[in-house]
């Protein structure tokens, strides 16, 4: 279709000029010809009925037809090549297919022919309006003579144009006779003549003349004019000056508009009263609210453009604004109570105060705006506080069966139409506009600042919190509403409603939320409702279930902002002296225990009532989910009240039946028991949220909900992931926490949750997100490891500590099958080990499709995995790793004619190289060398030496420390040195704490404090070794290879001598048999509770070490050392299956360096060093995995061994909740290291592979002491209480 025919010709002419006819009002608005092409060019823009004229459906039609193959060529073509090119995006396709299409030759002629038929086309209207003017002007020549003399016409015409219009201009002398014919002294004729001829005038030419002062002051009186028609063409006009002319002029307008309204009011005219009502449908009546609405939309309007003009034209509209709508009667005149005030009709017309919402958006007009009305104009605020006093007023003696004289509507407002509004919903109409006003003007700190208000009715002033208290009672006196009037329309106008987004708005901005919200006045009025219903005294709410579930959503937001928690657990006011007050998280937590009890009679056969144990659930799940938040829930059991609620709803959920396959849901499944299967998922939910601290974990064991939660956790994870509704895989944190204890790694092997993680990290390893990598492969990735791998390389690091590795790997066989299949992909841990870490075989080798790559990612893993040092010694005894290591260095060899040949430099044989240093040698920071992973520039890229057979080169070992060489004292000196002197010498002269000396101290110290009663925190009845009884028991592979790496540590450290081995074997074994007497037996699945200590005893290594490898002196040591409260958490093992422990802390396997040490390490880690707890929390990391890993291991490999002799001495001497300062000591040391490594999302790898370098245990010593003052009681009552805990 590339050619017209004449018939087409006179469809287009008829169309286009069906077009003119319906955008003239706007193209004759226009002041200019360049104006008019304007809006017809972004007529599209600004005509919502574009698409439904007739010119432009009839051109979207012949697009189509004559272009619509070559757009879908071009289409075709960029999605075929899209894999090859990894072009991709909805906005890079849409360009490239415009572009070719405009290149096309279809194109090219269908403009040709397209521009030659509107050519044809416009000449012809032209013509025609030409002729149809000319006989115009025949038929009214007489009646067109003097306009003629007075006016000049100007028809503008251009070829180019698709339109002809007519423009009237005025000069000076003639806008001064408009202005004389439009004073309201002259005949109603002349004026009207006048008015029309002023409206066929550009604003702008009125506005910018001379005269426009004097034709202002006429439009003013003009707008009372009797004649509703004649003050309607002056709204018109003045409501084309808004549309069409700048802010500058148009503010002129507006302030004359304002200020006519202004003196209208005050004026005898007018006399309405709020008593009588508001009919709309009359005139007088509908002729104000025009003229208010002109106003509105203006005020909406302006906002966007006044930036760009000066402050002072802004302040004029402010200001008239701000004096119209203070207008009120002389308080001593009888009506002034009942005037109808302007405020009345501009809320009747923007009831949510939408202006004032937009002129405080922006700081430029805010700023004057808030000077106005604290300055001249507070009157306004007085007004809309008084308002919503009276509201409520009017709400708590409606509540009470009050009688009050005056009143406000109750009726729900809506959108159908009315014509009358009595004067009680005028009232309302009024609060809820109030309301809304000062939502807003509460969100800024100078709006805050306007208050307290003095009220003239009032003796006392009003003060912001007053106010918010007010706000909140609000939520529970209003009236209640029918759900259908509630849902029936979009706009609630209900006043809980609205409170409710005032109070959320304010919960989202932190200056206002402390300003506004965290006060005790505003917590005690939310909680009102709560403490009455746990009193037991009577409740005037209306509407009980909707409010409770309010009150709740306004305090979770409070929980889960970082300042409003500390409000709900220890109150808002620092001074406070209200001792008796429970403070906020007491009255949660029982009214929630008493709601999961049904122990509410007012509550009781409430359809709402599961959704209001929800809400409070959440709350409390809020603050549970952080430690210092747990400490204020622990006293009240509530997992236990949850984990009962669950068992009940899992009952009642087995009784569902399970969906028919093909059958429609809602018949299958009735209603009823979709809300059990739902209020099962929310209370699996909140004991899930247990999980996020390690005292909370602990809990959910002990409620016995864990499986179950992991089941729920890796459900909800795999609906989300069908919608892609997250990111890689799950909660990081909550996954990180349940790693770290055997229970829940078990719990999330049987669920099915690692074999998921596995396939995944799988897909991406080896096949990568999509199939475009089958068109055309990926380029060779630079990093080590891929960044599309990098994040489930850093979840699998979190989910491998040695507790789930001890679960998933201890007594599992490597596969190590003569052939593997490139489908076959592994699904759990142990397959993953046998297919990337211990590639030992030419079939594992072929089996990957990018060998190199997952090679490497799992000689990484194992690099991390290894710092572990239980892990390592397990993967070492039950695997040889070291050995798989050298014989593949073996093999990366040049063939050589003589001797053997040099190691070939490659990635793999780099990392193998750095991987077999760090896992046979120990030691600090400055006790061993690792070497780089880095090529280095130059001749010889590679220096570190390869090896393919044990020793070790000497060049990985650092230079041997000097072993201390001090005289010992005499018997009174240790006394002297004993804690309050340990601290002085520590700060003074740390090296003295070392070798015979430290091993003399803490001997006689220990001794010391086991030979008093009060001391003693275990009592153990006596125990003697013997060699005979010894030779019974055999050490376990892992303590064998243990005590090889102690001993090769204590020789290279120069405190050990010959036969070492032997003597540190009698220690262990004894070790095995005295702790041995003071263990339960327990019937457990888990693999750590089926006997011996899972790992390695690394503190009895250390105490071997300080005794210099005296057994006797050691083994002494120890047995004192186990009556003491320290002992239980340094020593790990001790309470290995220990009787001292409640039995369902050692059926849990976890231990309490867990759920307490490591517990307190996070909550002091929150208050103190707030930065790096974020870090963690970003990370998907947590801070106790990380402690868990140093405790256990003393430290091994992160500090030297003087600083381990210095953490050992300074937990014994000072007391055990000392761990915790440490950790968080390290944790400050290290604050700008953590920072950076969060940013580079290799948090995790950096604190588990990178030693402590520069800590000092002497540097840190009096922060300690800082900490120690603040934390102790807290700390050492909860260490304390590990053996009665009864959870």
């Amino acid at each position: 279709m590339s050619q017209f025919t004449n018939e087409d010709e006179a469809l287009l002419q008829s169309m286009l000029r069906q077009l003119l006819q319906s955008v003239k009002e706007k193209i004759t608005g226009a002041p200019s010809v360049e104006c008019a092409e304007e809006i017809l060019l972004h007529l599209e823009e600004t005509d919502e009925n574009f698409h439904n004229y007739e010119f432009v459906k009839y051109l979207r039609q012949y697009i189509n037809n004559t272009l619509g193959s070559v757009i879908e060529e071009e289409s075709e073509k960029c999605t075929s090549t899209q894999n090859q090119t990894e072009i991709s995006g909805y906005d890079t396709l849409v360009q490239h297919v415009t572009k070719k299409t405009r290149e096309s030759k279809q194109y090219r002629e269908m403009m040709h022919a397209l521009k030659n038929v509107m050519m044809v086309v416009v000449e012809s209207l032209i013509n025609k309006f030409e002729e149809d003017r000319m006989c115009n002007k025949e038929l009214d020549s007489k009646s067109k003579k003097k306009c003629q003399s007075d006016y000049y016409t100007d028809n503008y015409s251009d070829s180019d144009s698709s339109f002809n219009q007519s423009y009237t201009f005025m000069s000076q002398e003639q806008l001064q006779l408009l202005v004389e014919k439009l004073d309201p002294i002259q005949p109603k004729e002349v004026r009207q003549e006048a008015l029309q001829m002023l409206c066929l005038s550009p604003p702008s030419d009125v506005l910018n003349s001379e005269c426009w002062p004097n034709l202002r002051k006429h439009l003013m009186m003009s707008l009372s004019d009797p004649d509703a028609i004649f003050s309607e063409k002056i709204l018109r006009f003045y409501a084309k000056t808004f549309s069409s002319s700048p802010f500058n002029m148009a503010r002129e307008v507006y302030t004359s508009l304002a200020q006519h309204l202004e003196f209208y009011f005050f004026s005898g005219e007018y006399s309405l009263r709020i008593s009588s009502g508001l009919d709309v449908s009359n005139a007088d009546v509908n002729h104000i609210l025009k003229k208010v609405r002109l106003l509105n939309e203006y005020q909406k309007e302006a906002p966007s453009s006044w930036i760009r003009y000066p402050e002072k034209y802004m302040e004029e509209i402010v200001e008239s604004t701000l004096s119209l709508l203070s207008v009120k009667h002389d308080p001593n005149h009888p009506a002034s109570p009942d005037f109808l005030s302007p405020i009345y009709f501009l809320a009747l017309l923007d009831i949510k105060a939408m202006w004032f919402k937009k002129w405080t958006h922006a700081h430029y007009s805010r700023t004057v705006i808030l000077r106005l009305l604290e300055k001249k104009y507070k009157s306004l605020i007085n007004a809309a506080v008084q308002q919503c006093l009276d509201y409520f007023e009017y709400c708590k003696a409606a509540v009470s069966k009050t009688p009050r004289v005056s009143g406000f509507s109750q009726q729900h407002l809506n959108n159908e139409q009315k014509f009358f509004y009595t004067g009680s919903e005028l009232q309302y109409i009024y609060f809820v506009h109030s309301l809304c006003l000062l939502g807003r003007l509460l969100i800024y700190k100078q709006g805050r600042n306007l208050f307290p208000v003095h009220l003239e009715n009032k003796k006392d002033c009003i003060s912001l919190t007053d106010l918010l208290v007010l706000f909140a009672r609000l939520i529970y006196y209003s009236p209640s509403y029918s759900k259908e009037a509630l849902t029936a329309h979009t706009d609630n106008y209900s006043p809980a409603s609205l409170v409710m987004e005032i109070l959320q708005v304010f919960c989202d901005q932190t200056g206002c939320a402390a300003d506004c919200l965290y006060t005790d006045a505003v917590m005690d009025a939310l909680l009102d409702p709560l403490q009455s219903l746990l009193n037991g005294t009577e409740v005037y709410i209306n509407c009980l279930e909707t409010t409770l579930i309010d009150v709740a959503d306004i305090l979770a937001r409070i929980a889960a902002a970082e300042d409003g928690l500390p409000v709900l657990l220890y109150g808002g006011s620092k001074n406070s002296a209200k001792e008796s007050s429970p403070t906020a998280v007491h009255v949660i937590v029982q009214f929630t225990k008493k709601l999961l009890h049904d122990d509410i009679s007012l509550l009781s056969g409430s359809e709402l009532l599961q959704v209001v144990k929800g809400a409070f659930i959440f709350v409390c799940r809020q603050m549970y989910r952080t430690c210092e938040g747990l400490q204020m829930l622990i006293p009240y059991g509530l997992h236990e009240s949850i984990g009962e609620a669950w068992k009940k709803a899992s009952l009642l959920s087995e009784r569902v039946p399970t969906p028919v396959t093909g059958a429609d849901c809602t018949s299958s499944i009735s209603l009823d028991s979709k809300n059990v299967l739902l209020w099962e998922e929310t209370l699996l939910d909140a004991l899930l949220n247990f999980s996020a601290t390690p005292k909370g974990l602990f809990l959910l064991h002990s409620t016995g909900a864990m499986s179950d939660c992991v089941s729920f956790m890796f459900n909800s994870l795999s609906k989300k992931h069908q919608t892609n509704e997250r990111e890689e895989f799950g909660n990081g944190v909550i996954v990180a926490q349940m790693a770290t204890t055997p229970t829940a790694a078990v719990a999330l092997q049987s669920s099915g949750f690692i074999k998921a993680f596995i396939t995944e990290l799988w897909a991406l390893l080896e096949c990568g997100k999509d199939d475009v990598r089958i068109t055309q492969p990926k380029s060779t990735p630079v990093d080590p490891i891929d960044q599309s791998c990098q994040k489930s390389f850093l979840y699998l690091i979190n989910l491998l500590t040695y507790p789930a590795v001890f679960e998933l790997l201890s007594e599992q066989d490597i596969p190590n099958k003569p052939m593997y299949s490139h489908r076959e992909v592994p699904t759990d841990i142990i397959n993953v080990i046998d297919r990337i870490i211990i590639v030992n075989s030419e079939a594992k080798i072929h089996s990957l499709f990018n060998y190199e790559q997952s090679h490497i990612f799992g000689l990484r893993l194992l690099s991390v995995l290894c710092c572990e040092l239980n892990t390592l010694l397990l993967l070492e005894t039950q695997y040889k790793v070291s050995q798989v290591l050298l014989t593949a260095q073996e093999e990366n060899v040049t063939e050589a004619s003589e001797g053997p040949g040099d190691f070939i430099v490659d990635s793999l044989s780099v990392e193998r190289n750095h991987v077999l240093v760090r896992i046979n040698l120990i030691g600090g920071p400055q006790e061993r060398i690792l070497p780089l992973r880095a090529l280095e520039k130059g001749s010889d890229p590679y220096p570190w030496p390869m090896f393919s057979s044990f020793p070790l080169p000497k060049c990985y070992l650092a230079e041997v420390p000097r072993k201390a060489d001090f005289r010992q004292g005499g018997q009174t000196e240790w006394a002297e040195i004993c804690r309050r002197q340990f601290c002085k010498i520590m700060k003074t002269r740390p090296d003295i704490i070392s070798g015979a000396i430290l091993a003399e101290l803490i001997e006689k110290f220990v001794l010391h404090l086991s030979e008093s009663r009060s001391n003693c925190y275990f009592s153990i009845g006596r125990y003697e070794a013997t060699d005979v009884d010894m030779k019974k028991e055999s050490l376990s592979s892992v303590q064998q290879l243990g005590i090889e790496m102690t001993v090769r540590y204590g020789k290279y450290l120069n405190l050990l001598k010959e036969h070492a081995e032997n003597e540190l074997c009698f220690v262990l074994m004894n070790c095995e048999q005295f702790l041995k007497q003071q263990q339960r037996t327990v019937v457990s699945s888990l693999r750590c509770l089926q006997g011996r200590y899972a790992g390695y005893d690394w503190f009895a290594s250390s105490v071997f070490l300080i005794m210099s490898g005296d057994g006797e002196k050691t083994l002494t040591f120890l047995q004192q050392f186990s009556h003491l409260l320290v002992s239980a958490f340094l020593w790990i093992p001790r309470l290995h299956m220990s009787m001292h422990l409640p039995i369902t802390t050692v059926e849990s396997g976890i231990h309490p360096v867990y759920f307490c040490t490591a517990h307190y390490i996070e909550m002091l880690l929150k208050a103190e060093l707030p930065l790096v707890f974020s870090a963690f929390h970003m990370s998907g990391f947590t801070p106790s995995q990380i402690c868990l890993q140093w405790i256990t291991q003393c430290f091994w490999n992160y500090m030297d061994w003087s600083e381990i002799c210095h953490y050992i001495a300074t937990c014994i001497f000072l007391g055990p909740d000392y761990q915790v300062y440490m950790c968080i000591s390290v944790f400050r040391h290290l604050q700008q290291d953590i920072l950076k490594h969060t940013e580079a999302q290799d948090l995790q790898v950096f604190l588990k592979e990178e030693a402590l370098h520069g800590f000092r245990v002497t540097d840190y010593l009096e922060y300690m002491e800082s900490l120690e003052l603040i934390y102790r009681p807290v700390l050492l009552k909860d260490m304390r209480n590990i053996g009665v805990q009864s959870t």
